[in-house]
């Protein structure tokens, strides 16, 4: 109980510093939210999406799961891209991966984890997609492409929700990016080009 009470008094002293610096902070902070990006990543506590981009609260709408996987049958995550495409009028929807994850790592390998191995299903199927890509690297070179290889696919499983095709139909400035983040020094890569429409979307996958 100590270190929640901890929690509570950082609290305290973090609206207090920032009340000092910026005293109409939270007053600008509780008015509505229009933020440009809708972040998609991964549960791991080591990736903040607002503290990567550098961003403060209120720029970034996040949706977090093991893994960074967007499913078609995830009501959740369809939901949570739903409201920022279509209330939000986000520009920018952002898959971001990282090197060395655990759920990626837990599918490649032969282990039982219980009900977590359903969840995980979904990206040993992007390993059965890759297999060739896949058949020269081994070890821990082998988890970080797949790593890059995941969010590849989810990318192209964002493109093709039923959300995302319907505002592109209605003109939405919209792009799906697919990025990855190195968490042995803090610096993020581009997978992909940022995708605007369909016809991009195709163009990117056939390469």
């Amino acid at each position: 109980m100590s270190t929640i009470k901890s929690i509570f008094e950082r609290n305290r002293a973090w609206s207090e510093q920032i009340n000092e610096q910026f005293p109409d902070f939270f007053e600008q902070l509780s008015k509505q939210q229009t933020p440009d990006y809708l972040w998609i990543g991964c549960s791991d506590s080591r990736v903040p999406a607002n503290q990567i981009m550098a961003l403060p609260p209120g720029e970034v709408f996040v949706h977090r799961n093991i893994a960074n996987v967007v499913v078609h049958t995830d009501l959740n995550c369809l939901s949570v891209i739903q409201y920022a495409v279509e209330v939000l009028k986000v520009k920018h929807i952002i898959v971001c991966g990282h090197y060395g994850c655990g759920g990626v790592k837990a599918a490649m390998g032969h282990g039982q984890h219980g009900l977590i191995d359903n969840w995980l299903r979904h990206i040993k199927d992007v390993e059965r997609f890759h297999m060739d890509d896949l058949k020269d690297v081994s070890g821990d070179d082998k988890i970080d492409r797949m790593c890059e290889l995941n969010v590849v696919e989810q990318v192209r499983n964002v493109c093709n929700t039923t959300v995302v095709k319907g505002a592109w139909r209605n003109g939405a400035e919209l792009s799906i990016h697919g990025w990855i983040f190195n968490i042995s020094n803090g610096v993020l890569k581009s997978l992909t080009e940022s995708i605007n429409s369909r016809e991009k979307q195709l163009e990117v996958i056939a390469k």
